[in-house]
This record gives C-alpha cells, sequence and structure tokens, in this order.
C-alpha cells in the first residue's frame, strides 16, 4: 500500500518522506510557512483547524492538503500511524482539503 501511494504522489509531482508515531501520540497546536500534503499509509491521525474548529480524521490511504498558516493539532490514533508527507511553497495549494483514499 505505501509504495503505491508513494508512486501516486510521485506522480503529481510531489516527494514524499514518510514518518510514524505510537498509539495516542500528540502534536500541539502549530502551523507551517509552507503547504503540506499528508497522506496516512498505516494507522489513522486526527488533526483540529484552530481557525474555523474543524475537525479531520484521516485513516489509510486519505490524504490532507493543508494551506500555510493553517494551525492545527494532531492526535494519532490507537495504532499508530505513519505518513507520507509532501511540502511545497505557500500557495501552491488551492485549499484546506480532505481527499478519501482512492479519489485523489
Amino acid at each position: 500500500m505505501a509504495d503505491d501511494l508513494v508512486k501516486r504522489l510521485r506522480r503529481e509531482g510531489w516527494s514524499p518522506t514518510a514518518w510514524s508515531n505510537g498509539p495516542g501520540a500528540r502534536y500541539a497546536a502549530h502551523e507551517h510557512d509552507f503547504d503540506k500534503i499528508l497522506v496516512v499509509s498505516a494507522g489513522t491521525i486526527r488533526f483540529s483547524m484552530a481557525d474555523g474548529g474543524e475537525v479531520v480524521s484521516i485513516g489509510v490511504g486519505d490524504r490532507l492538503d493543508l494551506l500555510a498558516g493553517t494551525a492545527h493539532d494532531a492526535v494519532v490514533g490507537p495504532d499508530g500511524v505513519t505518513c507520507l508527507e509532501a511540502h511545497a511553497p505557500s500557495g501552491t495549494l488551492a485549499a484546506v482539503v480532505r481527499h478519501d483514499a482512492g479519489t485523489w
């Protein structure tokens, strides 16, 4: 699965790297000065957007596009998570969007 997701991202011109965290790991609210694409290759993770209060959960194959400057925190699901992540200059992505597996 992970190899297929990496290939899909590369076909779109992205250069993904992988990272993992164990169950229940937390990231405090923060933002980035670059656009970010996250794709889950194993497990689950939940993001809360500070500005709009939106909560986005993503699992295997799902993708989240985050715009630069989007304040968010995250909590890893009960089975841990492995994500593929790619960065782009601010303004590359059009919106904060969650894409279901198989739709991107």
